[in-house]
């Protein structure tokens, strides 16, 4: 399990999104590739960055300093780095030490192309910007990596100082922590084998959504434990999503659920944009 998440999470970034093979109703490579991703956007969120509730003095630092960042170029080249053609740069955390003044952070180091590892130096949006954070805070940076579903609790239990994991903002988390400006228009979306034409006629999310709905409980979809993608599978009524009929299958991380796609233990897997494009991208490159 280990071997495959180190092939997956160490290969080349995502470029642009027509290094995604294959898509649904929109421009795609030849779908040739063995996972390919519906290119159309199934919800709408934002990302931000989440502090304890009624933290007022961090909440104001992010927010000044996400504003200085994108006022000056810096968010853009960063962005650059994991969806154009910039050099990632990697992030390394200190050991964390009680005695010393430290910007502990909160995060799932397998949701690439906003957190990842290679070795023990950190890559993605999220860390660079945190590397910076903690720079403009004049405080020595700590990575705290864990399970995903374990970042807002931590956060808002004081055992980290903030979470930068691609969260999305909800009312839910909303009343556990505070909740940073938005940096990033974030979505969900399907990923299906290469040789998969279910969904090539599609041109919108009903589309998709038309099919998902006719699908029964020997279908399986397989999420990220904890994120947007499953609640959406499962539905929540907070979340404001019906669910679907099928199984939804959680795995720790996506890249994890999308391997058991290719195994055959799951049919279909959702997915933020971002991330499902990195992983189909590795996939395809080592397959």
């Amino acid at each position: 399990m280990k071997k495959i998440l180190s092939v997956l999470l160490c290969a080349v970034m995502l470029l642009t999104s027509a290094c995604v093979l294959g898509s649904c109703g929109g421009d795609s490579a030849s779908g040739s590739g063995a996972l390919k991703v519906i290119d159309i956007p199934l919800t709408s969120e934002e990302y931000a960055y989440a502090v304890a509730k009624g933290d007022a003095e961090l909440l104001a630092s992010v927010n000044t300093f996400l504003a200085e960042i994108k006022g000056n170029g810096k968010f853009d080249e960063i962005i650059n780095k994991y969806f154009g053609d910039g050099e990632p740069t990697g992030v390394t955390s200190a050991a964390e030490d009680p005695s010393k003044d430290q910007l502990v952070v909160a995060t799932n180091a397998g949701f690439e192309p906003f957190e990842y590892k290679e070795g023990d130096t950190y890559y993605g949006v999220d860390m660079e910007i945190m590397g910076l954070l903690a720079e403009y805070l004049g405080q020595e940076l700590v990575i705290s990596n864990m399970e995903f579903e374990s970042v807002c609790t931590s956060v808002a239990e004081g055992m980290c100082d903030i979470a930068a994991a691609g969260l999305t903002i909800t009312e839910t988390r909303k009343e556990i922590l505070d909740f940073s400006d938005a940096y990033y228009n974030a979505s969900q979306v399907l990923i299906v084998k290469g040789d998969d034409t279910t969904f090539d006629a599609c041109k919108t999310a009903e589309d998709v959504e038309a099919i998902l709905n006719t699908l029964g409980s020997d279908t399986k979809i397989g999420v990220q434990s904890g994120t947007t993608g499953q609640f959406y599978v499962m539905g929540d009524e907070g979340w404001g999503f019906a669910g679907y009929g099928v199984e939804c299958v959680p795995y720790e991380v996506g890249a994890l659920a999308a391997q058991n796609l290719i195994n055959g233990n799951v049919n279909y897997v959702v997915l933020d944009i971002a991330p499902a494009k990195a992983v189909v991208e590795n996939i395809n490159a080592v397959n």
